[in-house]
């Protein structure tokens, strides 16, 4: 991306915006925060499947890993409190998200973005330095408040301060530095394994401090959004960073909506009520489902767990280690694919496209192991654990180009302003509440589904899909203002809940007759019967 920027005219409602270096570099700044988040999700499972830490703090587990028989092979991690160290971090972010939300509105996304960096930092040191369990469990606490601050204010934030006609690439840093982040995790804990002092649990847990820095450092350096100062009242600071960021000097049309969608957001003074409301209900179905698919597509189960998964498949030691940072390098790379595709090719066919290709993945993963990995013996040869490898990537890849980013890309571009920061709020508490249920059920879910495992996420990346095909709008190139008469308007089903203050949609509404600029906004079932 040429560092001078480029511009083009403006097209349909976009408004005119070079790509500015103070916007990449804001948003790569910011997209940090998705780095610790990834070191976060991907060191806890490495970790967990090394003997010294094991021995340390989960004797238990450690005994039924290194006595052959005693256990079948799906329920050797089958622990409660082995899954508590995964989870609690979620639920700390599950519970830092409401307080998350204020800070956002009140104090700017980049201030709570430094929030998050101290808590991250905080969170570190308590984790590399733990003596006992319950030293450990608070260091994941802090950590995870962390990520609900910094998934509160990563998301908006690159959503803001990006032009229109590129906000889908660079939201889709954030996930891409959560795929660097698993990545970076994997290798790290590939190299520390082998340390021989034992102490190599805490080299994984302590490199967490490099992304907690960096992210803390970037929000001392970034400006804010000028939709943040608008909202705060900082009207003429707003349109001088509007100014600075657009790389333009006539920025009175963009500026003009953002001050008339701020006073519409301040005539809002219960935003959580708001949402509720019959007209914002299309938005908060659509960011609650997807986070909920998100989870269910069972990413997070094989990221957490992959050094874990490939051992309970017969995979050696450090051969699983290894597995864990081939899925972790697919991860990145399709992320990547994902951002040159997602402005071009559009959200919903991302999607669709991904639906296939986990659905069929995760049944041939299910038949394998459901032929060859019995509850006592490793029966996986060497062919077959290559094409599970190979398989697993097979889904990792197309979840990193679809449910991965766009899980998080589409809700923070659909909300209006009014309620776009309780909005955020809800679709990071219903993520991090499923990623805490997920990580706190998969290694009882292994123990007793076994394979079924595998069949039980595909079945609902099968409803996914279909909800996806009926009933999620295309929302690519739409200036996040326009959002309402654009898309939603022109939708079969959520133009019904489209009634402008509070009044029922005119004819042409329900007769189906588009509106400017309509995009294909969804199968239309009614059409086909």
């Amino acid at each position: 991306m040429p560092a001078g920027g480029f511009s083009g005219p403006p097209a349909g409602g976009q408004f005119e915006a070079k790509i500015t270096p103070i916007v990449i570099i804001s948003c790569i700044m910011a997209a940090t925060g998705g780095l610790m988040f990834g070191y976060d999700v991907g060191v806890s499972g490495g970790v967990t499947s090394m003997p010294h830490f094991l021995k340390k703090f989960f004797p238990v587990v450690y005994r039924k890993t290194n006595e052959p028989g005693l256990d079948s092979n799906y329920c050797k991690y089958d622990n409660q409190g082995l899954q508590l160290f995964t989870s609690s971090l979620y639920l700390a972010g599950l519970t830092a998200t409401f307080f998350a939300s204020y800070t956002t509105r009140k104090l700017g996304r980049r201030l709570t973005m430094l929030i998050a960096g101290v808590f991250f930092i905080l969170g570190v040191v308590f984790n590399a330095a733990a003596q006992d369990l319950a030293m450990l469990i608070i260091g994941r606490i802090l950590l995870g408040c962390g990520v609900g601050f910094a998934n509160q204010a990563v998301p908006l934030f690159l959503s803001e301060i990006a032009p229109t006609r590129i906000r889908g690439g660079l939201n889709i840093l954030f996930q891409l530095n959560v795929t660097i982040g698993i990545l970076f995790a994997n290798l790290v804990n590939y190299g520390t394994a082998k340390i021989k002092g034992g102490w190599g649990w805490r080299l994984s847990l302590g490199l967490a401090g490099i992304p907690a820095g960096l992210l803390t450092m970037g929000a001392l350096f970034v400006v804010d959004t000028p939709n943040s100062l608008i909202e705060r009242g900082r009207l003429e600071e707003g349109k001088a960073v509007l100014r600075k960021i657009r790389g333009i000097d006539n920025v009175e049309p963009e500026y003009l909506e953002l001050v008339e969608a701020s006073r519409v957001a301040k005539e809002v003074k219960h935003p959580f009520r708001n949402l509720l409301k019959r007209r914002n209900r299309p938005q908060l179905i659509i960011a609650i489902a997807l986070q909920i698919f998100q989870q269910f597509t069972g990413i997070n189960a094989i990221m957490f767990y992959a050094p874990v998964l490939f051992n309970t498949l017969g995979f050696g030691g450090d051969a699983s280690l290894y597995s864990a940072v081939i899925t972790g390098a697919v991860n990145v790379l399709s992320t990547i694919v994902s951002i040159y595709s997602v402005d071009k090719i559009g959200r919903r066919l991302l999607l669709l496209e991904a639906g296939v290709q986990m659905f069929l993945s995760q049944v041939i993963i299910a038949i394998i192991l459901g032929i060859k990995v019995k509850d006592h013996s490793d029966d996986l040869h060497k062919g077959y654990a290559v094409f599970v490898v190979i398989l697993v990537c097979t889904f990792v890849s197309a979840f990193a180009w679809s449910w991965g980013p766009l899980g998080w890309l589409i809700p923070s571009e659909t909300f209006p302003l009014e309620t776009r920061s309780a909005g955020q709020s809800v679709t990071v508490c219903v993520n991090l509440l499923f990623t805490f249920v997920i990580a706190q059920a998969f290694l009882s879910m292994l123990c007793h589904f076994k394979y079924g495992i595998f069949l039980f996420f595909s079945s609902w990346v099968l409803i996914m899909s279909i909800f996806v095909l009926f009933l999620l709008p295309e929302t690519k190139n739409i200036p996040i203002e326009e959002m309402t008469e654009r898309v939603w308007k022109q939708h079969w089903l959520w133009k019904r809940f489209m009634d402008d203050d509070d009044h029922v949609v005119g004819k042409n509404a329900i007769n189906g007759v588009d509106g400017k600029n309509g995009h294909n906004n969804g199968f239309d079932p009614t059409s086909r019967l």
